[in-house]
């Protein structure tokens, strides 16, 4: 059988710099996916708590600003009437419709008390969001039909919309009845920055309390999969590195 005129092919001797160079752009195709679902990670939640001691004495209010963005979330209002009976009334009140505070409505409709919620207690999308009065008190005894604030430190839950989206806090209150008046004091309260997401009375820190991950990652050494990971600026750094070795 005749020999085949053609050339035998001889394997091409390729510098190792260009085998590097091959190896780093097969690498990069598949750490580049890697690199994206890096990215795509959710932000983690965070509770922004706010510690206070606000007296809000009789005759007297305060405006709460929940998430300190210049806009009033909730009036508490401790009002104090002796028409013929001398009445002290604390009142929560949301500054519009879409919010709420904990509590239940009653049997005609109208805002009933507020729940006095332990530290502990869940506040979220399952509970009611209807009353506003916190406590009443008649000639310094508190009223015996519904409040449970009388002369104790409780939780008021929160329900109050950001951009159009629902997120759930609490205030932290002490009410203190004596001689025909009620002294209630802020101590403290904090909202739950991702939406639809509940909160614990009390919390303050912990797990949902830390900040998100920084989505920026430090420049790793060149010519390593981590570098390959973010990419063209990976490849960059690489080159730049290897065009230095080879003028020294």
């Amino acid at each position: 059988m005749p020999r085949s005129s053609r050339p035998t092919r001889t394997p091409a001797n390729l510098s190792e710099s260009i085998h590097q160079q091959l190896n780093i752009y097969a690498l990069a195709a598949g750490a580049a996916g890697v690199g994206v679902l890096a990215l795509a990670q959710p932000v983690e939640a965070k509770i922004v708590y706010t510690p206070a001691h606000r007296v809000i004495g009789p005759d007297s209010r305060y405006l709460l600003d929940l998430n300190h963005d210049g806009i009033t979330d909730f009036t508490i209002t401790n009002s104090y009437k002796c028409p013929d009976t001398c009445v002290s009334i604390v009142v929560a009140k949301p500054a519009n419709g879409t919010h709420g505070v904990e509590g239940p409505l009653s049997s005609r409709g109208h805002a009933s008390w507020a729940y006095a919620l332990t530290a502990g207690a869940i506040i979220g999308p399952k509970r009611p969001f209807s009353a506003s009065h916190l406590e009443f008190a008649i000639s310094g005894s508190c009223h015996p039909a519904g409040s449970h604030w009388c002369n104790l430190t409780r939780y008021l839950g929160l329900s109050f919309k950001v951009h159009g989206k629902t997120h759930y806090g609490w205030a932290r209150i002490s009410m203190r009845s004596a001689e025909g008046r009620i002294k209630a004091v802020l101590l403290g309260y904090a909202y739950e920055t991702i939406a639809g997401k509940a909160i614990i009375a009390g919390a303050t820190s912990g797990p949902d309390a830390e900040p998100a991950a920084s989505l920026n990652p430090p420049t790793p050494e060149p010519a390593t999969l981590g570098a390959l990971a973010i990419g063209a600026p990976g490849l960059s750094i690489w080159r730049r590195r290897e065009s230095a070795d080879a003028l020294s």
